[in-house]
């Protein structure tokens, strides 16, 4: 395990996006948000990726420095086309059209389509709620077919994300944001680059046999090679039965077919898309009950008696903010073979030496 403190990883990270044609203000920004991911403890989404994007970069799957395109804008909706930008340069500005639309109109919606892997999805539930407003996120990834359906052994759905944030007054976010599949992807990764061990049965081979391990996904893979999840014979299962297959396949109607990014199938170029909805309580809430009933309920639920093995009841967004406090006080912890591989990648896209070095100085 290697441990890199947050700034480092940042300028790492930054570097090597720079090295990789994107803009020095493109580089920082995803090297900040996949290092924030890693801090708020979702590595799957983290540092992990940079491998992952260099490779999407050179195959032409995203394109750096994109400027985002309204096609359809209306008082309170807008449909905003990502043009296969980095996800951390083109959704931030179609969440800032959601942001605007709703101060004026109350309500808003957005469609985002054709946008690069946008990362965490909290981001951009954190973006919203910071300027007040609750936001509800329904995302796919056209292209990445990795998720079987209640009762399948075949892939058929992506992990298609599900995300909600309510802002609070004076207080962190609370932001409820899952992949509707047992695991994300990024944990796959993570699992098969020396981290954390799937769950047991998270996975499904070809002839029903549940398993955890991720050569069921990806097939055969060196330590340091890359990651294909069209080369194995398994999928992810979905969480919840035909209840998370459910909200997975809303996910990919909503957030893929609806947006126009379409719903995921085989041998297409990857892409997010996003709809999301963004409430300004303040127009809502006339009556000035929100944020202390919000609290309310908050303390209500977490002063549960928890079960034997359980020390509290949590909310959503508690364990990622312990995390987060943790990691920026003693860095951020990386399996061997995940930093070897972003290692790799620096080398290959022209990072000095010096620089690898710096990093976990």
């Amino acid at each position: 395990m290697v441990t890199i403190q947050v700034q480092n990883l940042i300028d790492f990270v930054g570097e090597v996006f720079g090295h990789a044609d994107s803009s020095p203000e493109e580089a920082k920004r995803i090297a900040t948000y996949l290092t924030t991911a890693n801090l708020t403890g979702h590595d799957s989404h983290g540092v992990i990726r940079v491998p992952v994007y260099i490779r999407w970069l050179k195959t032409g799957f995203v394109v750096p420095n994109q400027t985002a395109e309204v096609v359809v804008d209306t008082p309170s909706l807008a449909v905003v086309d990502g043009k296969f930008g980095y996800g951390q340069t083109v959704t931030p500005q179609a969440v800032r059209i959601g942001i605007e639309k709703c101060k004026k109109a109350g309500l808003a919606a957005v469609a985002l389509r054709n946008a690069g892997h946008i990362g965490r999805v909290g981001d951009w539930a954190e973006m919203a709620a910071a300027e007040g407003l609750v936001s509800v996120h329904f995302v796919n990834a056209a292209g990445s077919l990795l998720v079987a359906p209640f009762g399948g052994v075949e892939k058929r759905l992506s992990t298609a994300p599900y995300c909600v944030g309510i802002p609070r007054e004076g207080q962190d976010p609370i932001v409820l944001d899952f992949a509707t599949s047992v695991v994300a992807e990024g944990k796959v990764l993570v699992a098969s680059r020396g981290g954390k061990k799937l769950p047991k049965g998270a996975l499904v081979d070809a002839d029903g046999t549940l398993s955890e391990d991720p050569t069921v996904l990806y097939g055969p893979f060196t330590p340091e090679g890359p990651r294909d999840h069209t080369k194995g014979t398994g999928a992810i299962r979905a969480f919840g039965d035909h209840k998370g297959s459910g909200l997975a396949f809303m996910c990919e109607l909503l957030g893929g077919a609806l947006t126009g990014t379409g719903a995921t199938s085989g041998g297409r170029r990857f892409a997010n898309g996003m709809l999301a909805f963004y409430v300004d309580p303040k127009v809502v809430d006339t009556s000035h009950v929100f944020d202390a009933e919000v609290s309310r309920y908050t303390d209500f639920i977490r002063a549960t008696k928890p079960m034997a093995g359980v020390d509290q009841v949590l909310i959503p967004g508690d364990p990622e903010r312990k995390t987060r406090a943790e990691r920026t006080k003693n860095g951020i912890p990386l399996p061997d073979d995940t930093w070897a591989a972003i290692v790799n990648t620096a080398r290959e896209v022209g990072v000095s030496e010096v620089s690898i070095q710096r990093a976990t100085a």
